[in-house]
């Protein structure tokens, strides 16, 4: 009778719930806000306020495609690709430089174009790290405190990307990538004195970099104070804020916000933060807030419920990687960080970033699903 009945149990379905709406609900919303900020400017480029909107949602559906393959490949799959991926990340991010696919805009080569399609290798270098890092600190757990086996190996690696992503420059994406593998290193057991020993040389070697380009100074100085620099540097803060501010509690309505207006620069992309700010006020930012929070939340949750070291590792880092993004955005918008150039997942207009993003839930949710066959008895 009680095998029966087991064998009557319906079968897990692994969408988790509880990451997938948040997610969608996140995709929905970007969408509605990228044409909301980016109708007039596309009315002014491209001679129709539909452009950026048409695109986004075709990024959306394809990144649902992705959502759902990626769902449906079994997470140890990744194991035996690590090297693989990672020498795809270099050629990518190499061709940037020393091929005539790399495309330029605003100032920065971070893009590779292939006919009609353009691609941000930077996106896909951040998943083959978390790939490559979860794979040898599993592989390496015995031995894991060890400098030379545990440490360095993985900085080294995390060097060359570094270096070739600042080439572009993308200083943004290469900081990401510095603490999503310091946060990796730290939950796969490298010693916290390892971890802590490279700042004396960054540190000096940090503040060389900020005083050597006369620029650099003047966007840490308008940081602190951005009205100084109301003109230059401080430009996107305080038209930022300044959004914010018209927003008050209600927001002003979506379609109503001014910044948007040829004020604020990038409001699709780095500031749609700052536009649902002003349109949705304090109540459609704290729902954002929220959404983030219980991604958050099941990302560690499926790290922790992980059925083995390399699944637990590989959910920290996509968890993370979305995170430490997300806060980043979020405090420039705010004026908290200096300026960046950096998306917001899952709302900022972007193919590559908004792909990317949904692949990686969509591995999420696989060790997620593993994980509650596991402790059902489901494969």
């Amino acid at each position: 009778m009680m095998q029966t009945a087991a064998k009557n149990r319906p079968r897990p379905t692994g969408y988790d719930v509880r990451l997938l709406f948040p997610v969608l609900f996140l995709v929905g919303i970007g969408i509605v806000m990228v044409y909301s900020a980016s109708s007039a400017l596309a009315l002014k480029k491209h001679g129709s306020d539909y452009y950026f909107l048409r695109k986004q949602a075709l990024f959306s559906l394809v990144g649902i495609v992705a959502l759902v393959v990626c769902r449906h490949i079994p997470y140890r799959v990744y194991r035996s690709l690590p090297y693989v991926l990672l020498a795809m990340a270099l050629a990518l991010l190499g061709a940037i430089q020393f091929s005539e696919l790399g495309l330029s805009a605003g100032g920065s080569a971070r893009w590779l174009r292939v006919g009609l399609f353009s691609f941000q290798p930077s996106e896909f270098a951040r998943f083959a790290l978390i790939i490559y890092l979860a794979y040898s600190l599993s592989a390496k757990i015995e031995r894991i405190q060890d400098f030379y086996i545990g440490f360095v190996p993985h900085v080294l690696v995390l060097g060359i990307l570094t270096a070739l992503i600042c080439l572009q420059p993308d200083f943004g994406s290469a900081v990401i990538l510095w603490m999503l593998t310091w946060i990796m290193l730290f939950v796969g057991g490298v010693r916290i004195l390892h971890l802590l020993s490279p700042l004396v040389v960054i540190a000096p070697l940090g503040y060389l970099f900020m005083i050597s380009a006369p620029y650099r100074v003047e966007r840490l100085i308008s940081f602190w104070n951005p009205w100084q620099y109301a003109s230059t540097e401080g430009y996107q803060a305080i038209h930022s804020l300044m959004a914010f501010g018209t927003g008050g509690v209600w927001g002003a309505g979506i379609g109503k916000g001014y910044q948007k207006l040829f004020y604020l620069p990038e409001p699709h992309t780095d500031f749609i933060f700052s536009v649902i700010g002003e349109e949705l006020g304090l109540i459609g930012v704290l729902v954002i807030i929220v959404l983030y929070g219980l991604i958050l939340w099941r990302g560690v949750a499926i790290a922790r419920n992980a059925p083995d070291a390399f699944g637990a590792l590989v959910a920290v880092g996509v968890t993370s990687a979305i995170a430490i993004q997300v806060c980043i955005n979020m405090g420039v918008a705010l004026g908290l960080l200096p300026t960046k150039g950096l998306t917001l997942p899952f709302l900022s207009y972007g193919g590559t970033s908004l792909l990317m993003s949904m692949a990686s839930v969509g591995v999420l949710l696989n060790i997620g699903a593993a994980a509650e066959g596991a402790s059902t008895g489901h494969r």
